[in-house]
């Protein structure tokens, strides 16, 4: 039976492949949920991606929630999924994009 050594682990993971590295790029292309603009995140106005997401999530027939609520997880998980390379002044806008949803909504 052989024996490990200190530097060896059992619980070693395969490398992933980059297209399962990928899938979240994937979700926000083609959402079952909502159909999208392209590029609506890399957008400057706040408002103008408020706006955007508003009317994707209203036009939506296969969102599980209210407009809003669809509206408001696609920006978290885009936020969200982002994480640490996502830059300081654009995690403010895409913030300040959420404090305009709710407006848009009549939410606050």
């Amino acid at each position: 039976m052989p024996v490990l050594q200190c530097n060896e682990s059992m619980s070693k993971t395969p490398k992933k492949s980059s297209k399962t590295r990928r899938w979240s790029a994937q979700v926000t292309k083609r959402s079952d949920a909502l159909d999208l603009e392209s590029d609506v995140f890399k957008g400057k106005d706040p408002h103008r991606i408020a706006l955007s997401l508003k009317r994707s999530a209203e036009r939506s027939k296969r969102r599980k929630g209210t407009p809003y609520q669809s509206a408001m997880s696609m920006l978290n998980f885009y936020i969200n999924r982002a994480g640490k390379n996502l830059p300081q002044n654009r995690k403010r806008l895409l913030e300040r994009a959420k404090d305009e949803l709710r407006d848009v909504f009549g939410r606050k």
